[in-house]
């Protein structure tokens, strides 16, 4: 997937809800994968009401935890009866994640549908917004790299082409 993949599923996603008619009053990113999706659903829905939901389950390359769990701090729900919510992840891939965070707002909010950018088959959960279905790894242009820093194998520094911008 590339930046520009990014933009255009995104807006893909928004025609979608908009033409099936959903007006959500919050959008609920899914960190960290759904964060960036959920911002630019919430721009091009006019969403300005963004919550982000911590969940832990992948720890690496198609490794992950035996379930899912929710990291502090958690959203608070309360009064939150009449809303509309668009849970926002980049990938339903067991649909595990997704499934936890609508049991979490099960009966706290008015209505949640999901919203992802890839959804595998054998995901648990069927999204009411999917833009791409595939069985296949996904590489996202923001977990691509390793992180600033992170020391490889020989012991040197991860470089980018380039000379760096400082601050002046």
């Amino acid at each position: 997937m590339t930046w520009d993949d990014l933009g255009d599923g995104a807006r893909e996603l928004a025609t979608l809800v908009h033409e099936d008619g959903y007006r959500p009053d919050m959008v609920l990113a899914i960190a960290r994968g759904g964060m960036l999706v959920a911002a630019a659903l919430g721009y091009a829905l006019g969403v300005k009401n963004t919550f982000t939901m911590n969940v832990e389950f992948y720890t690496g390359i198609d490794a992950r935890l035996d379930m899912p769990m929710i990291l502090p701090p958690v959203p608070d729900l309360v009064d939150f009866a009449e809303t509309r919510v668009l849970i926002v992840d980049d990938v339903a891939d067991t649909g595990a994640t997704l499934a936890l965070v609508r049991e979490f707002c099960a009966g706290k909010v008015a209505e949640a549908r999901c919203a992802v950018l890839y959804e595998k088959p054998q995901s648990s959960v069927r999204c009411e917004y999917v833009w791409r279905r595939t069985d296949r790894w996904i590489t996202f242009p923001w977990s691509a790299r390793d992180p600033v820093g992170a020391v490889e194998a020989g012991g040197v520094e991860s470089v980018t082409s380039g000379a760096p911008l400082r601050a002046t």
